[in-house]
C-alpha cells in the first residue's frame, strides 16, 4: 500500500474531520462563553478531581508555561482552585469549584449532544472498525523512526 492515493486521502480526511470537529466544539464553548483550552481542562478535571498541574498539561498537551496562564485565569473565575499535596510541598493539586463544576457539567452535555449529532446515521460496527483502524494507524505512527538530514 506504500503508494496508493487511498492512504493519503485517508490522512486528509483525518486531518480535515479533526480540524472541523475542533471547529466546531470551539464555537458551542465559545456561545456560552467558555475557550476551546478552558473548556477541555475542565472537562478533564471533572473526569479526575485533583490533579497536579503536570498531569493536566500532559493530558491536554500543552507547555508548563502555557499550563500556568490557563490555570491562572481559571482560578480568577472562580472555575478552579489550588491546593498544596500534603505529600509534596512543592506540588499544588487542581480541583474544580461547584462553579466550575457547573461548567465542566455544561461542556460535558455540549460534547454529548455533538457526539449523538456526528454520529448519527452511523452503525455501531462500522464505529468500532474505524476506532480499530485508527488504533492501528497510531500504533504504526509510533513505531516511525525519526530520519535525521545528514550534517
Amino acid at each position: 500500500m506504500k503508494h496508493d492515493p487511498a492512504a493519503s486521502e485517508f490522512l486528509e480526511a483525518l486531518t480535515k474531520v479533526s480540524r472541523k470537529i475542533r471547529t466546531t466544539f470551539n464555537q458551542q464553548v465559545t456561545a456560552h462563553g467558555l475557550t476551546y483550552p478552558r473548556a477541555r481542562a475542565l472537562f478533564r478535571l471533572a473526569a479526575k478531581q485533583e490533579m497536579t498541574q503536570s498531569e493536566l498539561a500532559f493530558e491536554l498537551e500543552v507547555e508548563q508555561a502555557t499550563m500556568v496562564r490557563l490555570l491562572d485565569r481559571m482560578e480568577e473565575n472562580g472555575l478552579i482552585e489550588r491546593r498544596p499535596d500534603a505529600n509534596d510541598r512543592r506540588v499544588k493539586l487542581i480541583s474544580l469549584t461547584p462553579h466550575g463544576q457547573e461548567q465542566a457539567a455544561l461542556v460535558r452535555a455540549l460534547a454529548a449532544d455533538m457526539r449523538g449529532q456526528m454520529f448519527q446515521g452511523i452503525d455501531l460496527e462500522q464505529l468500532r472498525g474505524a476506532i480499530a483502524l485508527l488504533d492501528r494507524v497510531s500504533e504504526n505512527t509510533t513505531e516511525i523512526e525519526v530520519v535525521h538530514a545528514p550534517a
